[in-house]
């Protein structure tokens, strides 16, 4: 079963075990919620009546969204004004939808394939390492990984192309013709 659902002015369609992410809710991780404002339900391609009917949610977590930089310019007239926004959000869970659970819909999802298997759902993906974890004797760029007394060599590099290359254009000679 499905259904549609309006909360912070957007609209949601949501079933038993999706996780979506809303704005601003008032509670904390683990606190029960029920979102009342149903626009659609249904089953299917069977639409059924949104009277009276709630969808029960969980909230995983109350987090930010990625920065937004804020920057305005008047060209011309030395204006500069740069300013950051995060937006608050929170993770929901949806536990049921009009009574019908999770359970139900989870029992659909590891039935049986052609092949006499269950399939299990794919395992998630380790984490970052913690800003602690980083060996900071190597340092990333875009060539790879850099061991850090490869500096110097680099820099080497740098001054010895900067010898080869052509001087100045206001500075540049002029040969006479032979």
């Amino acid at each position: 079963m499905f259904a549609i659902v309006r909360t912070g002015g957007k609209q949601y369609r949501v079933s038993p075990g999706d996780k979506i992410v809303v704005e601003k809710l008032a509670g904390e991780a683990g606190d029960s919620i029920t979102l009342s404002d149903v626009l659609l339900a249904g089953d299917g391609s069977d639409l059924k009546g949104t009277d009276g009917l709630t969808v029960a949610a969980e909230i995983i977590a109350q987090a930010k969204g990625e920065k937004v930089v804020v920057f305005k310019k008047r060209r011309r007239h030395n204006y500069r004004r740069k300013n950051g926004h995060r937006q608050q959000h929170t993770i929901l869970k949806i536990v049921s939808v009009g009574g019908q659970s999770e359970q139900k819909s989870s029992a659909t999802a590891a039935a049986p394939s052609a092949d006499g298997e269950t399939k299990k759902a794919p395992k998630k993906a380790k984490a970052a390492p913690a800003p602690s974890d980083i060996d900071e004797s190597n340092v990333a760029t875009s060539e790879g990984v850099v061991p850090a007394d490869a500096g110097t060599e680099a820099t080497q590099d740098v001054t010895n192309s900067t010898q080869d290359a052509a001087p100045a254009k206001g500075k540049a000679k002029k040969t006479p013709k032979a």
